[in-house]
């Protein structure tokens, strides 16, 4: 009857040490999601004032020059994906449009699934959020007369020039974004990367 009991007791404190576990990682993952939306929000913020402030200030050709032959801000109506790709063709927007709403539903699971070990993950995820939200908005809403055509796109005016007369294809603060979000994500699978928990995670469906 004693060890009956003694088993039953040692079940309940095995159990209640799990929801505790449960718990804790709860409110971890929790702040780890506002974490998140925090640095999105705050990408997203500073990409939309720097695109209203190059429509506004640089559409008439205007160059600002912050480093001669090295920063230069220069405005650029890109109809194509990040530094111009596939600009030349009219289906590109619907393309991009769809891919990165698949990407973003796909984010929304990795911030569901990933270890709360380590905050780096999701700060990864929310520059990489706040990036495609940034571009996205303008695929979706901005319009530009180009050649005499409506033609939706996206403003771009960072340049950099590589090697002096050569130039990096212009991009903007979201582009930026996802580039910056993109390399903390894979050193952060390089460092915290348990194939046992980020392997569901990756390549699991979407939610």
């Amino acid at each position: 009857m004693s060890e009956s009991i003694s088993r039953a007791d040692t079940d309940d404190l095995a159990q209640s040490q799990h929801d505790h576990a449960d718990e804790r990682t709860g409110k971890q993952r929790n702040r780890l999601v506002l974490l998140l939306g925090v640095i999105a929000a705050l990408s997203l913020a500073l990409d939309l004032i720097t695109k209203a402030w190059a429509w506004h200030a640089l559409r008439d050709g205007q160059i600002v020059r912050i480093i001669p032959r090295f920063l230069h801000f220069d405005f650029g109506f890109n109809t194509g994906a990040a530094f111009g790709l596939l600009r030349e063709h009219d289906w590109a927007r619907g393309l991009f449009i769809v891919v990165t709403m698949v990407a973003l539903a796909y984010i929304v699971q990795l911030a569901r699934t990933l270890p709360t070990t380590s905050p780096w993950g999701f700060v990864a995820l929310g520059f990489i959020v706040g990036g495609t939200l940034g571009n996205l908005l303008d695929r979706l809403f901005r319009t530009m007369d180009v050649g005499g055509r409506t033609l939706h796109g996206v403003v771009d005016f960072i340049v950099v020039f590589y090697w002096p007369g050569h130039r990096w294809p212009a991009f903007n603060v979201a582009d930026a974004a996802l580039v910056v979000g993109v390399v903390v994500f894979l050193l952060y699978l390089r460092k915290h990367g348990d194939p046992v928990h980020v392997a569901p995670a990756l390549h699991g469906p979407p939610a």
